[in-house]
């Protein structure tokens, strides 16, 4: 076992160093005000060796800027050192610069975090042979448990504050040196997962809110990450300054602003498009109402038309045929026919006697059908018959003078 783990941590240590430096110097999102002040508070003791102090710090979320107390952590590998993370002013906004680990303390924005963090480099340490030695002189160091220590008193000439940004109105003026920017470029390992854990914690802790506490954070350190209950979590003694109000609400409203604004312009797009199916639908119902009217009319004025036509027709009275029609349509040679047929047949009589012709006549003569004629041609009947119809009169008289006699 005791080989074992060794070549684990050999391993481990391997593979953080292959990170790159760049991919923990990145920036959040930008906030257009910045965190309050660092609020005043005390440092917890060492837990035990090998642990080293990593200040606390503002950071932000949903309900604006919530205060990650301070803590003690384990340095992921003999050596290496922590750079903390810090707020800077750039593109119109303030962002948040991950801090890291690295065999050298980097820039930090000359924040003065406190503890050795004085705003350039660390005094609260150093390494001295694979082992960390604590400068009691600026940490808290029970020196009955922890016998690796020293004390050098730090001298900070740098006016002290509370300001907790770099650059921007009233925000820390300090620039990186040459050897910061040479720190900047090493191979870092970033932030452990007892650092995550602690900013988790105090993410969904509503009480580290600056618009809650006002700047003055429930909880400002803890012995070791994530224990905000106990003795090991010190709450802090007062805000670093006056707490502004507006500052803390402007992030919230102006991220409830623009959620405000997104639901809005949801709203109006959800709005405008079923205000645009309506209209369509609208439209294409009148349109097919309009071609059914339409339709309607137009089969309502046909049927008029030919109800109007059709009694047109009926109260018409029937025309007189033309001469050329009736003639047409009467049988000329049938009635020429009988009409000489009459005379004809008479003459022979053998004995000449006037009683077989007038016998004759009456059983031959079909001058009572051939009236019907006179409804639909009567001028072809008037023209035909006159010559003939007075005979049969005449000769009708003489059998009834020869029964008188």
């Amino acid at each position: 076992m005791r080989i074992i783990s060794p070549i684990r941590s050999l391993l481990f240590a391997l593979v953080m160093l292959a990170v790159s430096a760049a991919a923990f110097a990145q920036i959040g999102v930008s906030i257009s005000v910045g965190p309050p002040a660092l609020p005043v508070y005390e440092q917890p003791p060492v837990p035990a060796q090998g642990y080293l102090w990593t200040p606390g710090y503002w950071a932000n979320g949903n309900g604006g800027y919530f205060f990650v107390p301070g803590t003690w952590v384990m340095a992921p590998q003999p050596g290496f050192l922590w750079t903390p993370g810090y707020w800077g002013w750039g593109g119109g906004g303030f962002a948040f610069n991950e801090g890291y680990w690295g065999p050298q303390v980097g820039f930090y924005g000359g924040i003065n975090y406190g503890f050795g963090y004085g705003g350039e480099g660390y005094q609260g340490g150093r390494w001295n042979n694979g082992q960390f030695e604590y400068n009691r002189s600026v940490n808290n160091v029970n020196v009955t448990n922890i016998h690796n220590t020293y004390n050098t008193t730090v001298t900070n000439n740098t006016t002290v504050n509370r300001v907790s940004y770099n650059g921007g109105a009233g925000g820390i003026t300090a620039r990186p040196t040459t050897q910061d920017e040479a720190a900047a470029h090493e191979k870092h390992i970033g932030p452990v997962a007892a650092q995550t854990q602690q900013l988790a914690a105090a993410r969904t802790n509503p009480e580290q809110r600056a618009s809650v506490n006002h700047g003055k954070p429930p909880i400002a350190a803890t012995s070791k990450p994530g224990e905000f209950t106990g003795k090991g979590a010190v709450a802090a003694k007062e805000a670093g300054a006056p707490y502004k109000a507006t500052e803390s609400k402007t992030a919230e409203g102006k991220a409830t602003e623009n959620k405000a604004a997104e639901n809005k312009a949801a709203e109006n797009k959800a709005a405008a498009t079923h205000t645009n199916e309506n209209k369509t639908a609208a439209n294409k119902a009148a349109v097919t109402r309009t071609n059914e009217n339409k339709t309607a009319a137009k089969k309502a004025a046909a049927t008029r038309a030919n109800e109007n036509k059709a009694a047109e027709n009926k109260a018409r009275p029937a025309s007189k045929p033309s001469p050329e029609t009736a003639k047409a349509s009467t049988p000329k040679p049938q009635n020429a026919t009988h009409a000489k047929a009459a005379p004809k047949k008479s003459p022979p009589n053998p004995e000449n006697k006037p009683g077989a012709i007038a016998a004759a006549r009456p059983e031959k003569a079909p001058h009572p059908q051939a009236q019907s004629h006179e409804e639909a041609a009567p001028k072809t009947q008037a023209a035909v018959h006159p010559e003939s119809a007075p005979k049969p009169a005449k000769e009708e008289t003489r059998p009834e003078e020869r029964r008188q006699q």
